[in-house]
């Protein structure tokens, strides 16, 4: 074989070993952020394989349930009927938004203690961001064609037109 074609061969096989390890490490990055959503129903009919992967539920947090102590929070989520025992034991404090009866999407892993064990958590209270009825830019039932924009215009806001 000749000089030339010896550095293309070693070169080829360096690019291959190259696109191959970055290939790999794509892959399990992906495999290990990936994560499913299950509703508490399906997480009870999972089985054993409710141990292995990484899931997300969601729910509405018991009323009386919430007990902190720092960063850890344990927690009741109810879906359905359905009750789960959450156990948060992230890095930062729950969210804000995290109170009774918040909805609430815990992110981890289901232990063979029966609790799920989040990493993650998220809340929010819907009825505090939703716009209270009567007010400028609420679209009401009776228009449910208008705009916000074309509501403005028609409500007293003191804005010329």
């Amino acid at each position: 074989m000749s000089d030339s074609t010896s550095q293309y061969l070693k070169f080829g096989g360096a690019t291959i070993f190259i696109l191959l390890a970055v290939g790999y490490l794509a892959y399990t990055g992906v495999q290990d952020s990936k994560s499913y959503y299950v509703t508490i129903k399906e997480l009870r009919g999972m089985g054993d394989a409710a141990y292995t992967k990484r899931l997300r539920v969601a729910g509405n947090v018991r009323p009386g349930s919430i007990k902190r102590a720092g960063t850890k929070v344990e927690f009741v989520l109810v879906e359905n009927g359905q009750l789960l025992n959450v156990v948060y034991t992230g890095t930062e404090a729950p969210p804000d938004t995290f109170k009774d009866d918040s909805q609430a999407l815990a992110d981890g892993s289901f232990g063979r203690d029966g609790a799920f064990h989040a990493k993650q958590l998220q809340a929010k209270c819907a009825s505090k961001y939703a716009p209270q009825p009567g007010t400028p830019g609420a679209t009401s039932a009776a228009e449910p064609g208008k705009s916000m924009s074309q509501n403005q215009r028609s409500g007293s806001s003191g804005m010329a037109n």
